[in-house]
């Protein structure tokens, strides 16, 4: 029998579930049922994790038979959180866990299917996932984590053996695909949405309990005040992380920060690959651009501002304060990343600036043009065509010879020893990234039963700044067909 620790002692429940979607007021959470997978199939198994969490190999087939939906051997009873939120800026009423369910936690970490059935939070949806979908949230969960960004993690990936239909662009074109369940795993999934819920509808007692929970289990002894401190300053954090390895959340809508400053809810996602500040690679947003990346940082901003509001309806204490420090945080870590990256021991705005103009104007591949410049200091030949997407002009040659011989001046005047500088950007700069093309081929063979790049991509993830047998045939430009193609360019929520 697997026995898990119950997540939300104490919070009230949702008692009156009649099946079906339907609001919840007053509650932090619904008691659910999964539904089991006719005929799983375990597609992917995060060993590292199952590790970590204190999973034994011999209990592996039990836990499988769990994180598929079944319930047998199992307690206590899994539940749906409720929440709220802001999505691209409007307020949204009640949303929450429409298609995940936590089983409860096991060694401090809650685990959590996605894609297992109904909850009363699923507005008009089935509460299921495709293949697609938990295939990306995978693969991105476990390589942001070997790529050092904070991020929740994800122990499995199971086929249920039945087609879900789905509408990938909302275009009246819907068909049936593969469902699948990705078992996701974090310390707690709280988002900005589980407070700004109770502040929108007046259920004052029930924000002050969640807030009493969260202070004793995640930021103890802090007072409401330091645990905002606290959310802002690790948002900030995750924010020029995000920026370092050219992460495009895609939605970041209230619901979707992490109260514990985690990337949380992979959807529709991309990658810098051709360096362009403005890129978005969700299609609801390609009108406004409200989430590409540049805009990231601000949008970040936006939202601690919401969760302010609505823990002041509870706090005495004024957090204007708290939130005013995120750009001053924000740039703190943004100009010390930015100057690991290029092996200087500080960075100014303004060569920042320069080297981003410099990157979108020859069209730079964001992550082959930092390890190019990591051989530039150890004095190799770099062909620097082939990371630029671009033909290059004689302009453009004499602009980055240019800009390069700024940098190595910058080196000589902060006395850089280039061994330190050479560890320091290895560390600072991935060989690998999950481009949306790579998991969008591995889908295309799995969809021919062949999972073969499957194993491959799992094996790439877990050395991301290490030029092996599994990274370097990553190691290029995007192919020109990977802007167009539906699952790697263009996404949906639905991605």
């Amino acid at each position: 029998m697997i026995k898990l620790e119950e997540i939300y002692q104490g919070l009230r429940e949702f008692k009156q579930l009649t099946g079906r979607p339907q609001q919840t007021p007053g509650a932090h959470f619904s008691k659910v049922t999964p539904e089991k997978a006719p005929n799983p199939k375990l597609l992917c198994w995060s060993n590292g994790l199952a590790t970590a969490m204190g999973i034994k190999d011999s209990d592996k087939e039990l836990w499988i038979k769990l994180l598929s939906g079944n319930q047998e051997n199992y307690i206590p009873t899994p539940i749906a959180a409720r929440y709220g939120g802001h999505q691209f800026g409007h307020w949204a009423g009640q949303l929450g866990d429409g298609r995940a369910m936590s089983l409860g936690q096991l060694n401090g970490m809650e685990i959590q299917l996605k894609g297992a059935g109904l909850t009363p939070y699923s507005r008009g949806a089935d509460g299921k996932a495709v293949l697609r979908s938990s295939l990306r949230e995978y693969i991105c969960s476990e390589a942001m984590f070997h790529l050092g960004v904070p991020t929740t993690r994800a122990l499995s990936l199971v086929e249920t053996g039945e087609d879900v239909l789905r509408d990938m662009f909302y275009d009246g074109n819907a068909a049936y695909e593969k469902g699948a369940i990705c078992t996701r795993i974090a310390p707690s999934f709280l988002r900005f949405g589980n407070y700004q819920i109770h502040a929108a509808n007046h259920e004052l007692e029930e924000l002050k309990e969640l807030i009493d929970y969260t202070i004793e289990n995640y930021f103890p002894g802090m007072s409401i005040k330091e645990m905002f401190g606290e959310v802002v300053r690790r948002t900030a954090y995750l924010m020029s992380e995000w920026m370092r390895v050219g992460f495009v959340h895609g939605v970041m809508n209230t619901d979707n920060l992490s109260m514990l400053g985690l990337t949380i809810d992979y959807g529709p996602y991309g990658w810098l690959d051709r360096f362009d500040p403005n890129w978005t690679p969700n299609t609801t947003d390609f009108r406004e651009k409200r989430y590409r990346f540049i805009n990231q940082v601000n949008i970040a901003y936006w939202n601690l501002a919401q969760l302010k509001e609505a823990l002041q309806t509870v706090c005495l204490d004024n957090l204007d304060e708290q939130l005013d420090s995120f750009p001053d945080k924000f740039h703190h870590f943004y100009q010390d990343i930015q100057a690991k990256k290029v092996g200087l021991k500080t960075c100014e705005r303004q060569f920042i600036d320069e080297l981003f103009d410099l990157q979108y104007d020859l069209q730079a591949d964001m992550t082959l043009f930092y390890r190019s410049l990591m051989d530039v200091m150890e004095g190799k030949e770099v062909d620097w065509q082939s990371i630029f997407y671009k033909d290059l002009t004689n302009d453009d040659r004499n602009r980055l010879d240019i800009w390069l011989k700024k940098w190595q001046r910058e080196q000589k005047l902060q006395r850089v020893d280039p061994m330190i500088a050479y560890g320091v950007m290895n560390e600072s700069n991935p060989v690998f990234i999950p481009r949306n093309y790579i998991v969008q081929l591995v889908l295309d063979d799995l969809e021919k039963g062949d999972e073969t790049s499957l194993r491959n991509l799992e094996q790439a993830i877990l050395n991301p700044y290490e030029l092996n047998e599994f990274t370097r045939p990553f190691y290029k430009k995007a192919p020109e067909w990977s802007t167009s193609r539906p699952g790697c360019s263009t996404l949906s929520c639905s991605s």
